[in-house]
């Protein structure tokens, strides 16, 4: 069902007539926030009491055509689909499939351990947190450079501190998951996610943007600050069908880049996030059990608050613990935050805008004073 600008679920005329006009307020409030900076396009969703009450778009999808952008379109969310990766790995760990605490070198296939801690396993835990001592600086769009028996360099690939002691945040951590949820699921990473996840919950979208309507593509745009341009990154949505046909499961993986390369709309993303907020079960499906949807965001370091896929964030709106994560890449930039006790979330995607995530942060406090904030008071 198409939300666009109003409350769902109005049953008398008084909080028809009132609802109404509080999104009027809230469309003229985002308006104005879009023309203080640059932003090309902008797509949101809040989500309250578990229910989707708000989605809107504001600006362009297509900037040089000026095709506005519709709550329809889809947007490559960049990091937040790390999340999904993880969900799928949670299954496989309720199959008992693998734990948490396997080695991820018998997971993967090849030797994966840090040259300075030979003995130290690296364990599927550790990945999902960001504690491996895995890093992207040899690139991560493909498990060569990691791989000992591939790469003469493999070593540079870790950091020089003991694995789990520490935290970096690193894509190649999620490509290497995502190969791993491959060889045990027995299923091609983009087709698993499509059909455990997706599917079930009734959303579309994907890691391929060959099962994908073009037409819905939000491009997405680059800003240049020598200029003042906004610059299309068209490799945002490549195609890669020749990858694609030479895949290897369990290797090439990368190619539809687990750590970054689903591509939804604002309003799907919001389905995706009542589902962690109800604790894995959304639409009447259980996509994952209870304690581990808890156990995806609960922070594992202290400082950085990450936990297995998702994160604390307890800076976006002052005095409230939010969960969720961003993303970020081609200049597109994506939040999706949610408190599960109080039962609300926001979701926040542009396809440009400048500083980065700036559009994105200021409509998720927009809204929050609009819907949860203000009716509180």
């Amino acid at each position: 069902m198409k939300i666009r600008s109003h409350y769902l679920g109005l049953v008398l005329v008084v909080c028809f007539t009132g609802r109404i006009a509080a999104a009027q307020t809230i469309d003229e409030k985002l308006e104005a926030m879009m023309k203080e900076q640059p932003t090309v396009g902008l797509s949101v969703a809040a989500v309250k009491d578990g229910k989707l009450i708000y989605t809107h778009s504001f600006g362009y999808k297509n900037l040089e055509t000026k095709t506005p952008l519709s709550d329809n379109d889809i947007f490559r969310i960049a990091s937040i689909s790390k999340s999904f990766t993880s969900v799928g790995l949670m299954q496989m760990i309720q199959k008992k499939k693998i734990s948490l605490d396997d080695d991820v070198s018998a997971l993967a296939g090849f030797r994966i351990r840090n040259p300075r801690f030979p003995d130290k396993v690296i364990t599927l835990r550790m990945v999902l947190s960001h504690t491996s001592s895995i890093n992207d600086r040899q690139g991560y769009f493909d498990l060569v450079a990691i791989n000992p028996d591939k790469n003469p360099d493999w070593a540079k690939c870790y950091n020089d501190y003991e694995p789990g002691s520490a935290y970096e945040y690193c894509n190649y951590n999620y490509n290497i998951a995502g190969a791993i949820l491959e060889r045990v699921s027995g299923e091609r990473f983009d087709h698993y996610i499509a059909g455990h996840i997706l599917k079930p919950l009734g959303i579309s979208g994907g890691f391929n943007v060959n099962d994908l309507d073009p037409s819905r593509f939000a491009l997405i745009y680059d800003y240049n600050r020598e200029t003042a341009r906004f610059i299309l990154s068209p490799a945002a949505y490549a195609p890669r069908k020749k990858e694609i046909s030479e895949y290897e499961m369990g290797f090439t993986t990368p190619v539809f880049s687990p750590a970054g390369g689903l591509k939804i709309s604002a309003g799907d993303l919001a389905q995706y996030m009542m589902m962690h907020m109800k604790n894995g079960k959304q639409n009447g499906k259980r996509i994952i059990a209870k304690k581990n949807a808890k156990l995806i965001r609960t922070p594992l370091s202290a400082k950085e608050h990450y936990g297995l896929g998702l994160l604390l964030n307890p800076d976006l709106i002052p005095g409230v613990n939010m969960y969720g994560h961003t993303g970020g890449a081609y200049g597109l930039t994506s939040l999706m935050f949610f408190e599960p006790e109080k039962k609300f979330g926001f979701v926040a995607i542009s396809n440009g805008n400048a500083p980065s995530y700036s559009s994105g942060r200021k409509a998720i406090k927009i809204m929050y004073e609009e819907f949860i904030r203000a009716r509180a008071d």
